[in-house]
């Protein structure tokens, strides 16, 4: 999988794209993502790629000529997937990620600043626009991040065990089920007897009833969209 993020930070990626899994990923050739500067899109002999907005206001908007020309450089490729990250666009979720992660290449386009011009929205430059939530971030190379790491656990091969994707929150319509590890006890705590027992069918529908228990709990919309099946609160 390809992804090229534009931004006009390109420095600060350079670190989180190194570390993990996500940097063992890319190392490996399973995943590729490149940092371009969006600034080297415009013609301004400052490079400057916003300008005060008309009809006065407070801050600065991205540009429709840097906007197109960063996104229409690459669009040459009938495989890329244009996207806007912005906190007016549709939240990101598990299903998105799925589908993201079967597109072959994927531009991401980080706002900055009040947003960019709306012309670049008029002209059709993007295939999609995500948020990560109901909340205004400085830019959106949070949200870049954020969506490459993501994807990164869809790519085959770089998380090792597949069955941890498999198994994760919100895959499934639940949230994940408790985990622990040694010691055995701890301040008072005991590690669950189920869990130490040896019996992986009881194992499985201890952990499958806990997951719905943490989702009727914290996310009881989740239910809404997969209500409880039968088995999933034997144990």
């Amino acid at each position: 999988m390809q992804i090229e993020i534009l931004t006009i930070f390109p420095e600060y990626f350079r670190s989180p794209l190194a570390e993990s899994l996500l940097g063992k990923g890319i190392a490996s050739g399973k995943l590729e993502v490149t940092v371009t500067d969006l600034r080297k899109f415009s013609m301004d002999k400052h490079r400057k790629v916003d300008d005060e907005p008309y009809g006065g206001g407070p801050g600065m908007v991205m540009t429709a000529p840097v906007v197109a020309a960063a996104v229409e450089s690459r669009r040459g490729d009938p495989a890329a997937w244009s996207v806007l990250l912005t906190p007016e666009a549709e939240r990101l979720d598990q299903a998105m990620l799925a589908d993201l992660s079967r597109r072959g290449r994927l531009l991401l386009f980080c706002g900055r600043y009040e947003g960019i011009d709306e012309r670049s929205r008029q002209l059709g430059l993007f295939d999609q626009e995500i948020s990560l939530g109901d909340f205004v971030l400085p830019g959106g190379e949070v949200a870049a991040l954020a969506l490459v790491e993501g994807l990164s656990r869809l790519v085959p091969g770089v998380v090792a065990c597949s069955e941890s994707v498999e198994r994760e929150s919100f895959v499934r319509q639940r949230l994940d089920y408790p985990h622990y590890t040694r010691p055995r006890e701890f301040r008072g705590l005991s590690v669950p007897e189920v869990l130490l027992s040896g019996d992986h069918a009881r194992i499985e529908r201890w952990r499958r009833s806990r997951a719905v228990e943490a989702t009727k709990r914290r996310r009881p919309d989740l239910l809404r969209l997969r209500p409880e099946e039968p088995g999933e609160s034997d144990e």
